[in-house]
């Protein structure tokens, strides 16, 4: 436990003043169905710092996108995937440690081809240190909408309102989770990998493999 606490505040040293001498980095996701390419936003230092780093380690190379659910969302970053045989179940890997969470409404939230941190359900909302997804979503309405900011305690901007009902998102997950990107290009591959065969835990029949991630400063 203590070996764990130290590795934590070390990350969180090395994070911090991220946002203030870094841009916006790029990453292309190439994957067994084609590109992805998210920005990663700066002014959500922890997250954007620590997926860039395993990005540039090439901690992601070869996982598996292991949990896709049509008009929801796609999950990868599991380090069990990479020799997971089929029909395995996946999810709890991880690597030692968290991030806290860093929510930033309104400024983003999780509208379709955000790219946002899993977690599991600790009370802190802490995210995986290396499980993310991209929302495919849906559409909402403004009744919906007004429900969830009942249920959340926060308000959403006209911008927002206007691309939830629109472009669509999973704007039930704003506040729960972090939001720390988005696509940019290639959200046509994302839905394609949503709408793949899967079976009753959300994995694909066939795998769908991330061959590498490379960050790009555009």
């Amino acid at each position: 436990m203590k070996k764990l606490i130290l590795s934590t505040f070390i990350i969180l040293i090395s994070f911090s003043g991220f946002a203030k001498k870094n841009k916006n980095k790029f990453v292309e996701i190439e994957t067994s169905m084609g590109m992805i390419k998210v920005e990663v936003y700066a002014d959500v230092p922890q997250h954007a710092a620590n997926f860039l780093k395993l990005a540039n380690e090439g901690f992601y190379d070869s996982l598996l996108f292991h949990r896709i659910i049509p008009s929801f969302m796609i999950q990868g970053g599991d380090p069990d995937s990479k020799d997971a045989v089929m029909g395995q179940m996946l999810g709890n890997g991880d690597v030692g440690y968290k991030v806290p969470a860093e929510f930033m409404l309104p400024k983003y939230y999780h509208k379709k081809g955000a790219l946002a941190a899993a977690r599991d359900n600790n009370p802190e909302k802490a995210s995986s240190g290396c499980q993310f997804y991209i929302v495919v979503g849906k559409q909402f309405t403004d009744n919906d909408l007004d429900m969830m900011e009942n249920r959340g305690g926060f308000k959403y901007s006209e911008q927002a309102r206007t691309e939830y009902k629109t472009i669509g998102g999973t704007p039930h997950l704003d506040g729960a989770y972090t939001v720390y990107g988005q696509v940019v290009k290639g959200q046509e591959v994302v839905d394609a990998i949503s709408n793949a065969p899967r079976n009753p835990s959300d994995r694909p029949n066939e795998n769908i493999r991330i061959l590498s991630m490379k960050v790009k400063k555009k």
